[in-house]
């Protein structure tokens, strides 16, 4: 009878107190956590830089003042917001073993990592929407997308993130967390959250589940059926030459969308069916979803889109002609 009472009242000064979580690095490899930083770092840098020059040139080259453009801004700031987000925290945990992360700085963490996948996923719906009435109605283009439409679409972007995100987000500041509280990644994820969690979180694990990933199917099943629009008109072209420049267009656009969710869905797949493989594939995985769409979505736009490497050379390569 006294046991249980003492491990009440340890559950009751984990609940009041305001012990901070712990970050996990790659577990097994802190040996190697240094040689992953420089990589990391690497990384980041790079993707600092490709975003940034990317936004930089659709400021300023006006060449690029077009509506895809402005979506492809879209999608630069976030992936440049997803990495300010999740990066610093990975690099703390792994050069200088700072683990430690307040409650209310976790939480805000989770919050802003979950509604940039959602960003994300609404800008390449977005940007398919484009291409479709760029390919399938190019006369009415200009009726179509307006730039009051086109702020009308970033608006509901961002307010259907903030309508989706903040349920799921919110009861975290309330739920008490009696549990140990070290995470499986070095970053705060809602899910990781939730397992510390000593209250009825039965809401809180379905909703993400449902909701989330429920309107992430939906916005690829809509990108899907608009490239088959777009497929089904191109092939409707007699122009061979005019069939490949309609197609040309959309490259850099389906690539960037393969590369969000075919991370989404490895990374799904492994944490829903992988119950069975290495944590340190989990861990991978989730680094991975993290890292290659900001990194490889500047590269893909800057090498594939013809506007844009003719910009990178008239601002950045071409010296300024001289009157």
């Amino acid at each position: 009878m006294n046991k249980r009472l003492m491990n009440r009242h340890h559950v009751s000064e984990l609940n009041t107190s305001a012990t901070p979580f712990l970050l996990t690095g790659f577990m097994g490899l802190e040996k190697a956590h240094h040689w992953i930083t420089i990589l990391l770092s690497v990384i980041y840098i790079s993707i600092l830089h490709g975003n940034g020059i990317l936004l930089f040139l659709i400021r300023v080259d006006h060449n690029l003042h077009k509506l895809i453009y402005y979506f492809l801004a879209m999608l630069a700031t976030t992936d440049f917001g997803m990495t300010l987000v999740t990066m610093p925290t990975m690099l703390c945990v792994m050069w200088i073993n700072h683990r430690e992360i307040r409650h209310g700085s976790c939480f805000l963490q989770a919050y802003f990592i979950h509604s940039f996948s959602i960003i994300e996923s609404g800008t390449l719906l977005a940007m398919a929407y484009d291409r479709f009435v760029a390919i399938c109605n190019p006369l009415r283009y200009t009726s179509i997308l307006t730039n009051t439409q086109v702020i009308k679409i970033g608006v509901g972007i961002f307010m259907r993130e903030f309508v989706l995100i903040l349920p799921p987000i919110l009861p975290l500041y309330w739920f008490s967390y009696c549990r140990y509280h070290v995470f499986s990644h070095a970053f705060c994820l809602h899910q990781d959250v939730i397992k510390l969690a000593c209250a009825d979180i039965i809401f809180s694990q379905l909703y993400p589940i449902v909701v989330v990933f429920s309107m992430l199917l939906i916005d690829f099943l809509i990108i899907f059926c608009s490239y088959i629009l777009i497929l089904k008109t191109v092939m409707s072209i007699a122009s061979g030459k005019k069939r490949y420049k309609a197609l040309n267009t959309c490259v850099s656009h389906i690539c960037c969308i393969l590369i969000f969710y075919v991370t989404v869905l490895g990374l799904t797949f492994i944490h829903q069916l992988g119950k069975n493989v290495p944590q340190l594939i989990h861990i991978t995985m989730s680094y991975i979803y993290f890292i290659f769409p900001p990194f490889m979505n500047p590269v893909t736009y800057t090498t594939k889109t013809k506007q844009v490497c003719s910009s990178i050379l008239q601002v950045f390569l071409l010296p300024p002609s001289r009157t």
